[in-house]
């Protein structure tokens, strides 16, 4: 078995679909970066274009049948979580997608198999490549499977985009706290720096985040101080 079908099987291990077009996959799983430079190299933007398409259909279609009593305006703002960025990374992170993107070697050093638009993009290119492989129906099979929890979550408005506010909100629900989020450390190269963040209400330790920006890992402090305090959250805010 040569490198190439080796690879190829096992991304389809990962996605749990045997693609008769081994090209199409191979297609969704290259990154523009990749094809700088090199000789008649396709990559994923034409697929993604379409498999945004097909996720927004069949995403719409699914919601619409299965929930009957919920008016237009309320689908709209679920199928928004459902689709958007965050939840097509959650999805790439589940398949583990990023070690198998092409990308050049600068956009690897620059943290693009862990970048959520990278990642985000990529799912919408397997999409498309299932549809164009198998036809709508399996296509519209292999994301319900796939996107079976994240409805769930996004129908009980467990889906929060933004963890610092929603902790804002939580916890000065009844006065004004002083809750600070402090920089504890960074390390790594400057090309992929590593910060390490703590969020603080009076002094006390709440969470702690680790991300690629002061942004992300003051994020993820807040989602973190949210799950140990065992707060449901409330849908996007």
């Amino acid at each position: 078995m040569d490198e190439k079908t080796n690879y190829i099987e096992n991304v389809e291990k990962r996605l749990n679909i045997c693609f008769k077009d081994k090209e199409l996959i191979e297609i969704a799983l290259t990154h523009s970066s990749y094809a700088n430079g090199r000789k008649n190299v396709k990559f994923n933007e034409r697929l993604e274009f379409l498999g945004d398409s097909v996720l927004q259909l069949c995403i719409s279609e699914y919601l619409f049948s299965m929930y009957k009593n919920k008016p237009e305006g309320e689908l709209t703002k679920k199928r928004s979580l459902i689709v958007c960025e965050n939840s097509l990374y959650e999805i790439a992170r589940k398949w583990d997608i990023g070690k198998y993107i092409k990308m050049s070697r600068g956009e690897e050093l620059t943290g693009g198999r862990e970048r959520t638009s990278i990642l985000a993009d990529c799912v919408e290119a397997i999409i498309a490549a299932v549809h164009v492989d198998f036809g709508y129906e399996r296509a519209r099979k292999f994301i319900i499977d796939n996107f079976n929890g994240i409805i769930q979550k996004a129908m009980e408005n467990k889906i929060v985009l933004d963890y610092k506010t929603r902790l804002q909100e939580i916890l000065q629900k009844n006065g004004d706290v002083s809750i600070d989020y402090v920089l504890i450390s960074y390390d790594g190269p400057p090309h992929r720096r590593k910060f390490y963040t703590e969020v603080c209400m009076d002094k006390n330790v709440l969470g702690k985040g680790m991300g690629y920006s002061k942004k992300e890992s003051e994020q993820n402090a807040a989602h973190n101080a949210l799950n140990k305090l065992d707060f449901k959250t409330s849908g996007r805010v």
